[in-house]
């Protein structure tokens, strides 16, 4: 595979991430809202709707997160914005000077899934919030045998990132965190 560049959704980059969304297998249904929606937009839970409210957020500038690129095209996805611009996630309560950010959601295309992506798509939005302010990394995800959820990552991956769990959401989401300055202090 050829090298992958990550570049933050802005309204410069909408194209791209309305592309991949309506792309063959894309997330064209959910726009990423499920996270997001405030209880007047969960009331028109249709695909347009959906993409015109996430339109609305990169237009004001809200951040959603981060695409891949390969060659030039866009071919993956990753929510990763400060937690209060997402309905409760079932995260842990706010530490004193803590800025947290939430990862939600991943989305490859299918032809670039199974060549070890999500391990870069996932450094990519730790240091793109890093970049931006953020003091934690919170992460939602799910046991590799759940059946619902999936796109909201694998404990495993986690793990491997150095994230550790600190609690449960519902019967299948762990919650589990990244203080950023042990992630830096790793990287260096």
């Amino acid at each position: 595979m050829n090298e992958i560049i990550f570049r933050e959704v802005t309204r410069e980059t909408w194209v791209d991430f309305a592309s991949l969304f309506e792309s063959r297998g894309g997330p064209k249904s959910c726009w990423c809202m499920v996270w997001r929606a405030t209880t007047a937009e969960a009331k028109q839970p249709d695909g347009e709707s959906r993409r015109i409210a996430m339109k609305s957020r990169v237009d004001s500038d809200v951040p959603i997160g981060i695409l891949g690129y390969c060659d030039g095209a866009p071919m993956a996805w990753c929510s990763i914005a400060p937690r209060p611009t997402y309905r409760p996630l079932g995260g842990i309560e706010l530490g004193a000077n803590e800025t947290v950010w939430s990862l939600t959601c991943f989305f490859i295309k299918r032809e670039f899934r199974g060549q070890g992506l999500i391990d870069q798509l996932l450094r990519s939005a730790i240091e793109h919030a890093a970049r931006n302010g953020a003091t934690v990394i919170e992460a939602y995800p799910v046991d590799a045998d759940s059946p619902s959820y999936r796109f909201m990552g694998f404990v495993e991956t986690f793990d491997k990132a150095g994230f550790e769990e600190v609690g449960r959401a519902g019967q299948r989401r762990h919650v589990m965190r990244l203080p950023l300055t042990s992630a830096l202090e790793q990287k260096s």
